[in-house]
Formats: C-alpha cells, sequence, structure tokens
C-alpha cells in the first residue's frame, strides 16, 4: 500500500501548481489595474493641462468646458478599483475624493469671477495626485515633467537680478531633470517628433547658459530663459 506521503505527494504538487497559476493571475491583474487607473488619469489630467491653459490665457468660458470633461473623466478614475501599487486604502481614497471635491470647488469659484484661484488649485490638484503616485513608487512622466517645471521655475528666478554661479548650477539641474524625463518616457512619447523638438531644443538652450554665465551677459541670459520657459510651457501643456 502507497504511504499516505506518498498519496500526498501528487496533490502538493497539484495544489502548487494551482497556486503558482493563481499567483501569476494576481500579479497580472494588479499590473492591469494600475494601467487602466493610469490611463483614467491621464485622460482626465488632458482635460486639466487644457483648462490650466485656457486659464492662463484669459478663455475662461473654454476652461469651464474642460473642466467639466475633467469632472467627468475624474468620475471615472473614482470608479475604478485601487491599484496593488497604492497600499494605504485610506490615503489612495482620501486622495481621490479630495481631487473631485477640489474640481467641484473650482466650478464655484470661476462661477465667482476667480479664474486665478481655480488655476491655483488645478495646479494643487497635479500636486496631489503626484504625491500619492511617489509615495507609492509609482513612476509616470508627468511626474518628471512636474519636476522640471519646478527647477526652471528656480533657474527662471534669475532672470531680473542672476546670481551667476546659482544659474551655472540651476541649469545643470534642469538639465539632469530633462535628461530623467527623456529616459522614463514610453518609447511611442520619446521617439515624437513634438516630443523631441521641446527635449532637444531645450537641451540646445541649456548648452549656451555657461557662454552667458562666463561673460556676465544678461541679454544673452534673458533671451535664453524666455526661450527654455517656451519649452517648459509646452512641455508642461502637452505632458505635464
Amino acid at each position: 500500500m502507497l504511504s499516505n506521503m506518498e498519496r500526498l505527494n501528487p496533490l502538493l504538487k497539484r495544489a502548487a501548481c494551482m497556486a503558482a497559476c493563481l499567483a501569476c493571475w494576481v500579479i497580472s491583474a494588479h499590473a492591469n489595474d494600475l494601467d487602466d487607473f493610469n490611463r483614467a488619469v491621464e485622460a482626465a489630467m488632458s482635460h486639466r493641462r487644457v483648462a490650466a491653459e485656457y486659464l492662463r490665457t484669459g478663455n475662461i468660458d473654454l476652461a469651464v468646458l474642460e473642466i467639466e470633461g475633467m469632472r467627468e473623466a475624474w468620475g471615472k478614475v473614482s470608479t475604478l478599483p485601487r491599484p496593488a501599487a497604492f497600499n494605504d486604502q485610506q490615503r489612495y481614497t482620501g486622495t481621490i475624493l479630495e481631487i473631485a471635491a477640489s474640481l467641484v470647488g473650482i466650478s464655484l469659484v470661476l462661477n465667482l469671477g476667480r479664474p486665478d484661484v481655480a488655476r491655483e488649485s488645478l495646479g494643487t490638484v497635479r500636486a496631489s495626485l503626484s504625491r500619492l503616485r511617489r509615495e507609492n513608487g509609482v513612476a509616470v512622466l508627468a511626474d518628471c515633467v512636474l519636476d522640471a517645471n519646478i527647477a526652471m521655475d528656480a533657474l527662471f528666478a534669475h532672470d531680473k537680478e542672476p546670481d551667476w554661479e546659482s544659474v551655472s548650477a540651476g541649469a545643470e539641474s534642469y538639465r539632469g531633470t530633462l535628461q530623467r524625463c527623456d529616459g522614463m518616457a514610453p518609447a511611442g512619447i520619446r521617439s515624437h517628433p513634438e516630443f523631441r523638438r521641446l527635449i532637444d531644443g531645450a537641451h540646445a538652450g541649456l548648452a549656451q547658459i555657461p557662454q552667458a554665465a562666463a561673460a556676465r551677459d544678461r541679454d544673452l541670459l534673458h533671451r535664453l530663459l524666455i526661450e527654455l520657459r517656451s519649452f517648459d510651457h509646452l512641455l508642461a501643456f502637452r505632458y505635464g
């Protein structure tokens, strides 16, 4: 007669096989959850980018339409299951609901004639979502572009009264961030002519900063910073 262990061995092997298959399915499902989340968030944030640009240029009516589109798209984000990458259920749910409430508030302040507050609130939404992703190790191009925008803000602060040593350091910081964004961009974006024009154009401008710093040439620095700011705005508008 077979021993109990001999009888159990085939069953144990079968159970192990089933567990391995189940683990693979769960990992795949979790990956799909994150992909679905990222796609849904990008659909909503594309409205945010356009709305912010309309508010910047004073086109309030079109900004209102984009914010309505964002609220609808964010509603779809709210219906998705929490991706496994976001470990803290309370933190995740709190952020999703906080952004939904912020969008309602943005519509209200626009009705009150405060586009400046609305634009600032859209920036807060962007930062809040970025913090959630970073806390959970979810890396996306939009958050790198946010870092690039912040680095450019610091560099542009030297437009009027440049601290030349800080100008050089700021240019290197911005260059490094752009390189990181270029490296992490999905292949389809990285090779796209528009993305290449913005990244390569910014690098070309940054390459001239040392010349301006060495000569203490404020006029050249000003022209370069204006050009870099233009690339920065377009990068945020398209990918931020």
